[in-house]
């Protein structure tokens, strides 16, 4: 089977970091759309898709968001997988009926993350996992009929509604990253050096772990994706 193809809204305002990332995780081929400038698919002839973080906020009164919106309602109406990071999840979940909020706090560096439900996007990751986290709203109520599958004592970090799936917490972040977005954040200096102080080889092996949801989610597209004309003659052959 080929590669699935997947469209990826970036929603990082051209980071280059979250490019690098989301490019290295992810084992598909990839059609990338900077929607901060408008760029949206004209087609939904993808296996696929995946919504990334951002420095927005999914309820800002940015000319792009709502475009944005209604692409991915349409999209998850015709049946496309969805997977969304951070803003991402947020967004998705927004689209689906549920409440995105500010939390009135930041939380940020490697954190600890609970399962609370079983999903095949979770597979292989321990009960309680480790995970890079910077966030400052959160999804504060699920849509409905949606099942949580991840929180920690600040938030929900993972729901999934029949084939979308959100993690709030980063399970693309590199140690780069980590450090790059830590420096600029609106932190006291104490906590800045908190929290680059946990940026360390040992975290960043045990949050490695999550990078899981990457493969799972493929694999995830791959059991749900038609299979092709060509995929079928041949097998039609071989029998």
């Amino acid at each position: 089977m080929s590669p699935p193809r997947l469209a990826v809204l970036d929603a990082s305002h051209n980071e280059r970091d979250t490019k690098r990332n989301f490019r290295r995780e992810l084992d598909a081929e990839l059609v990338e759309f900077d929607v901060t400038s408008g760029e949206l698919p004209d087609t939904f002839e993808f296996d696929g898709a995946v919504v990334t973080g951002s420095r927005s906020s999914v309820y800002w009164d940015e000319p792009w968001i709502e475009p944005l919106k209604e692409w991915v309602a349409e999209a998850i109406d015709r049946g496309l997988p969805f997977f969304g990071v951070c803003y991402g999840h947020q967004l998705l979940a927004d689209v689906l009926g549920g409440t995105v909020e500010g939390m009135g706090s930041y939380e940020i560096g490697y954190n600890e993350i609970r399962r609370t439900g079983e999903s095949r996007l979770l597979d292989g990751l321990d009960d309680r996992f480790l995970a890079f986290t910077t966030h400052s709203d959160a999804v504060t109520a699920l849509p409905p009929g949606a099942e949580s599958i991840a929180e920690n004592d600040y938030s929900n970090h993972g729901f999934r509604k029949d084939r979308v799936f959100g993690v709030q917490f980063h399970p693309e972040y590199d140690m780069e990253t980590a450090e790059t977005l830590t420096q600029r954040k609106p932190l006291s200096e104490e906590r800045r050096r908190r929290v680059l102080d946990g940026i360390t080889e040992e975290n960043y092996a045990a949050a490695c772990e999550s990078k899981r949801v990457f493969e799972n989610f493929i694999d995830y597209v791959n059991s749900v994706r038609p299979v092709s004309m060509a995929a079928e003659s041949e097998s039609a052959i071989a029998d």
